[in-house]
């Protein structure tokens, strides 16, 4: 019995080496499906590609007494002032802005052009004891230090330009054979990181309109506001339809600009109540841009929902495509969240470089660390897309329903058109609007709006709803 027990165990770590042994063949020589559509594989897509943090050293003050004396006990030698021969003189008052070293050990770093330079600390400034690098950037790579090249409208672009850092000998293995030198220009070869010049954390995201009336009825009153919303909202009509229609069914005779004027009030009201309401999100995301007009002009709607429960938790109007907004309507996003979850927050987008360019600046500014999964294509050709293809498809959905709530034909007449547009529309959706995912009920269902009539004392209600958020903020 022993014997059979022994030769058991023997065989089965045989078949365990044999397995490992195949996993390391498969690995090295049977590249996985999902390779051949993975950005980080393919040469072409690699100027979407957002690297890795580097490494950051930032200007922290020392005493120049103490250097001192380390160095006088870890080398015996006493560091002596500086000796000049060139006859350059150093003013009195300069002081090493890093140490507090005296002008005696103040080397004139650029020939008298204004530069100084710190022979106890090392510490470059100019003579107004301005840091010449307060923060320094170094390459995760191969740890040189990364160069300023490109000035953008949010960011500044830094690029290690080491020509033996591993990361630019690895990308150039991946290029096409044959390539031409002057074609390799087309490739993102070198390490690049995007440090921001705008501090979008920083930014309110309850701004109320500057354009917001009050609501003094001095000719209508709440139930005509009501009426005016259910028709432009619910019913997706234009402000002049809207009031072609209150005339000829109710008989009542508004103007257009006075319906605008109470969307746009309606909206900076109830936008604090949806922006700030408990959804209770599950840890699945998913998150997708789609283009509007204003004035004829390209405009983009960005879109964060909760794929499980459909609810809308962030949304940003923007006149351009860039990683500002992004990281707007996904804070909003996580605020809806108590407890962030981190690493259990999956968070499906498209191939756009926005978003994993934005998940740098969340672990970045708020150290809060999650992955983005970027459903590529049209088609399931690769693992990711076959697991999470539900997911985009949610979010494409959405698109679709929104699209349908604007005029398609000639857009928007402004932008607080559209953002008060796309504010009302996202209440409309989350609170009063029916779901057949939710047995053709609202996805939020609000006790307040339960003892409401008809959709136009609902719109009262949110708007009161709002206003107590508001008063509550403000106190």
């Amino acid at each position: 019995m022993d014997s059979i027990i022994t030769y058991l165990f023997l065989y089965n770590q045989y078949l365990l080496k044999v397995i490992s042994q195949l996993i390391l063949f498969i690995v090295k020589y049977i590249p996985l499906k999902q390779w051949a559509f993975d950005d980080l594989h393919s040469p072409k897509y690699q100027k979407f590609k957002v690297d890795k943090l580097p490494k950051i050293i930032r200007f922290e003050k020392v005493d120049y007494v103490l250097l001192l004396a380390y160095y006088k006990h870890r080398y015996n030698k006493t560091v002596l002032p500086v000796q000049r021969r060139n006859g350059n003189t150093i003013p009195e008052k300069t002081v090493c802005p890093k140490c507090g070293a005296p002008y005696q050990y103040i080397y004139d770093n650029n020939g008298n052009k204004g530069q100084y330079q710190c022979k106890i600390c090392g510490q470059t400034f100019f003579e107004t004891n301005f840091v010449a690098k307060p923060l320094v950037l170094i390459c995760p790579y191969c740890g040189c230090t990364l160069q300023a090249k490109k000035d953008r409208t949010h960011f500044r672009i830094h690029k290690c330009t080491n020509p033996k850092c591993s990361y630019y000998l690895s990308n150039l293995k991946r290029l096409p054979a044959g390539i031409k030198p002057s074609e390799k220009h087309k490739y993102k070869l070198h390490y690049i990181y995007r440090e921001f010049t705008v501090d979008f954390f920083k930014m309110d995201l309850h701004a109320i309109s500057k354009r917001a009336s009050n609501f003094s009825f001095r000719k209508f009153n709440p139930h005509i506001m009501g009426l005016c919303l259910t028709y432009h909202v619910n019913l997706k009509l234009s402000t002049r339809q809207t009031a072609h229609a209150l005339f000829e069914v109710h008989g009542i005779k508004i103007s257009h600009t006075m319906i605008a004027k109470y969307a746009l009030t309606a909206a900076a009201v109830i936008k604090p109540f949806v922006d700030t309401y408990n959804y209770k999100p599950s840890n699945i995301l998913s998150a997708d841009e789609t283009y509007i007009k204003v004035k004829g002009i390209t405009h983009y709607v960005w879109l964060v929902m909760d794929a499980c429960k459909k609810s809308i938790l962030g949304y940003q109007v923007s006149d351009t495509r860039a990683v500002g907004p992004c990281i707007l309507a996904m804070r909003m996003a996580f605020n809806k969240f108590n407890v962030f979850p981190g690493k259990k927050l999956k968070f499906i987008a498209d191939g756009y470089s926005a978003y994993p360019l934005a998940s740098q600046q969340f672990e970045l500014k708020e150290d809060k660390v999650f992955d983005v999964t970027q459903v590529i294509g049209l088609t399931n050709d690769d693992a990711v897309s076959k697991e999470y293809r539900w997911v985009k498809q949610i979010v494409e959905r959405l698109n679709r329903t929104f699209k349908s709530s604007y005029r398609v034909t000639c857009g928007y007449g402004s932008e607080d058109g559209a953002h008060y547009g796309v504010s009302l529309w996202v209440a409309y959706y989350n609170f009063l609007r029916p779901h057949s995912y939710n047995y053709w009920r609202p996805l939020n269902e609000l006790d307040e709006l339960s003892v409401a009539e008809n959709m136009p004392a609902k719109w009262q209600m949110l708007i009161a709803l709002g206003q107590e958020t508001i008063l509550r903020m403000q106190s």
